[in-house]
């Protein structure tokens, strides 16, 4: 008895004969917290797809950078990652009020290789966290309940040639992406937002 596949799921693995090695993929490979090794993987990376779904069940997808480790292992169960400045639409966080369930995709182009990471998705004051996510509006926590990697030979071989500017630093003015300013967003910012100040640093971008 399987404890992850679906009958849909199955019907596709009796069709293409694979539900053996889906059984064996399964015993050897799922399990319901990171190990030592995917603690470490996750730790160093500084970007991922997060995967959400409203409460009617319509997918979505998004991806989230930061500086490598800006998502956190808390233990072997528990990830938390920071939600900054955005473009104001809360489409993947505020599925997450209606669906908590999350799918993490967790994929290292230089050394291809890739981590899945299933979990329900709590989002969190940034007060509470400690130490503190610059300029977090707040943060995620995700406890995990599936991990399981995948075959990386799809994957393409990329270089990171550098992080983004716009990541919030300690210590750093972190500039304006210049579509804040144009005239279609720039009166319908919210208060507050440090495009609305003429001194602050403007991007191309």
């Amino acid at each position: 008895m399987s404890n992850i596949y679906s009958e849909s799921q199955r019907q596709l693995q009796r069709q293409f004969d694979t539900e053996r090695l889906a059984d064996r993929i399964e015993q050897r490979l799922f399990r319901t917290h990171m190990t030592e090794e995917d603690q470490t993987f996750i730790a160093r990376m500084d970007m991922f797809f997060l995967a959400t779904a409203n409460a009617a069940g319509w997918p979505n997808c998004s991806y989230k950078g930061g500086d490598p480790g800006f998502v956190r292992v808390l233990d072997p169960q528990t990830l938390l990652f920071p939600c900054y400045d955005g473009n104001g639409m809360y489409i993947s966080m505020g599925n997450t009020l209606e669906n908590p369930q999350v799918g993490m995709l967790f994929i290292d182009f230089e050394r291809q290789k890739r981590l899945r990471v299933n979990g329900i998705a709590q989002i969190v004051a940034a007060e509470s966290v400690d130490p503190p996510y610059p300029e977090a509006q707040f943060a995620v926590k995700v406890s995990v309940r599936q991990v399981f990697p995948n075959c990386p030979r799809y994957i393409h071989k990329q270089q990171r040639i550098e992080g983004s500017k716009f990541v919030p630093r300690e210590a750093v003015r972190t500039p304006v992406p210049a579509w804040k300013r144009a005239d279609w967003a720039c009166d319908v910012l919210p208060a507050g937002d440090p495009a609305r100040m003429k001194d602050e640093p403007e991007s191309t971008r």
